[in-house]
C-alpha cells in the first residue's frame, strides 16, 4: 500500500493521520503509520520501515540503497544523516546533524560524525541511592538502586607505600560464588558492549583501570552508573538489561558470573527480554 493509499484508508476508517510536511519526499512504496511526524525537508526512499510514534526531523535523509528498519517511538532529529541498511532501534534518539553508519540499539542517544552513543533514554545517572542504614553490616558500603536487584558496591582501600589493596569477598559482600571470570579490554570509545540479558547467570563488574559506564534495565526502570574506581562494582542479576559504553582508553572491565558459559542462557534482543520480564500488555513499550 502506498503512502498516499494509506492515508486515504486512514481517512475511510476515521483514523488518526499521520503528520506529514508537505515539503517532505517519500516515497511511495513507504507506509506511513498513523502516529508518525515527518517534517519539511525530510527524505524517505524506497524500502523504508517505519513502526509507529516515530518523528523524523526536517531535512532528515535515509539514503538509498539496502533498506533500513526504524522501530517504534524513534526520534530523529534535524538534518540527520541515516546510511543505508540500518536498523534505528525501538526510542533510540538521533540528535540534529548526526551522520549515523551503524545500526542504533534500543533507547541509545547518538550524536555526531559519525555518530557514537552518548547516553541512554532514561537512564538516570543520579538513581543510585545509598541505604546503608537499612543493610546489615555485611552489606556495608552498598547502594540499592531503582533497578530491581541491582546494587552498586564500595570497598574498603588498604592504603601503603607500597601499593594499595582493596578487597572484597563473594557471598558475603558479593551475593553469589563465581564459576568464571572474563576481562574486557582494548574497546575503542565509540563502541557499546553488552546488550543483552541472562535468564539464570549474575555477574559483577569491576573496572579494574580507567572507566566505562554501565547501563542497567530491569525493563521498568533503568539507571547508568560509573565504573571509574578499582574498589567500586556492580551487581546485575538475571533478567537484567545490560550495556557496558563510554569505556576510556585504558579501560580494562573484570566481569564475574555465576554460571559457566552457555549461549542459551543470553537473550540478545531487547524485545524479547521485555517479553520475558513485562505483562503482555505492556511488553511491547520501552520506557
Amino acid at each position: 500500500m502506498s503512502a498516499l493509499d494509506t492515508i486515504h484508508h486512514q481517512i475511510s476508517r476515521g483514523a488518526p493521520l499521520p503528520q506529514i510536511d508537505p515539503f517532505a519526499r517519500i516515497d511511495p512504496s513507504v507506509a506511513l503509520p498513523a502516529d508518525i511526524v515527518v517534517k519539511s525537508g525530510a527524505y524517505l526512499p524506497a524500502g523504508l520501515t517505519l513502526e509507529g510514534g516515530c518523528h523524523i526531523g526536517p531535512n532528515a535523509a535515509f539514503i538509498d540503497g539496502r533498506p533500513s528498519v526504524v522501530r517504534r517511538g524513534v526520534w530523529v532529529g534535524a538534518n540527520a544523516t541515516i546510511h543505508a541498511g540500518l536498523t534505528l532501534g525501538a526510542h533510540c534518539v538521533v540528535r540534529p546533524g548526526s551522520v549515523v553508519g551503524r545500526s542504533v540499539p534500543p533507547g541509545a542517544i547518538v550524536d555526531g560524525n559519525p555518530a557514537a552513543i552518548v547516553g541512554y533514554v532514561n537512564a538516570n545517572r543520579a538513581a543510585a541511592r545509598a541505604h546503608q542504614s537499612e543493610a546489615p553490616k555485611a552489606l556495608a558500603g552498598v547502594e540499592a538502586t531503582p533497578v530491581k536487584g541491582v546494587t552498586v558496591h564500595h570497598f574498603p582501600i588498604i592504603p601503603d607505600m607500597r601499593g594499595h589493596l582493596t578487597v572484597g569477598e563473594f557471598e558475603s559482600q558479593i551475593p553469589f560464588s563465581p564459576k568464571r571470570y572474563f576481562m574486557v579490554f582494548g574497546v575503542p570509545n565509540r563502541e557499546s558492549r553488552g546488550e543483552h540479558a541472562h535468564l539464570t547467570c549474575h555477574e559483577f563488574l569491576i573496572c579494574a583501570r580507567g572507566d566505562c559506564s554501565v547501563v542497567a534495565d530491569d525493563g521498568t526502570n533503568k539507571i547508568e552508573v560509573l565504573l571509574d574506581a578499582p574498589n567500586k562494582g556492580i551487581h546485575l542479576p538475571a533478567l537484567t538489561w545490560r550495556v557496558q559504553y563510554k569505556h576510556s582508553p585504558d579501560a580494562i572491565l573484570l566481569v564475574f558470573a555465576s554460571e559457566l558459559y552457555d549461549a542459551a542462557d543470553y537473550i540478545r534482543e531487547y524485545d524479547d527480554f521485555l517479553t520475558a520480564v513485562r505483562p503482555a500488555s505492556v511488553a511491547g513499550q520501552l520506557v
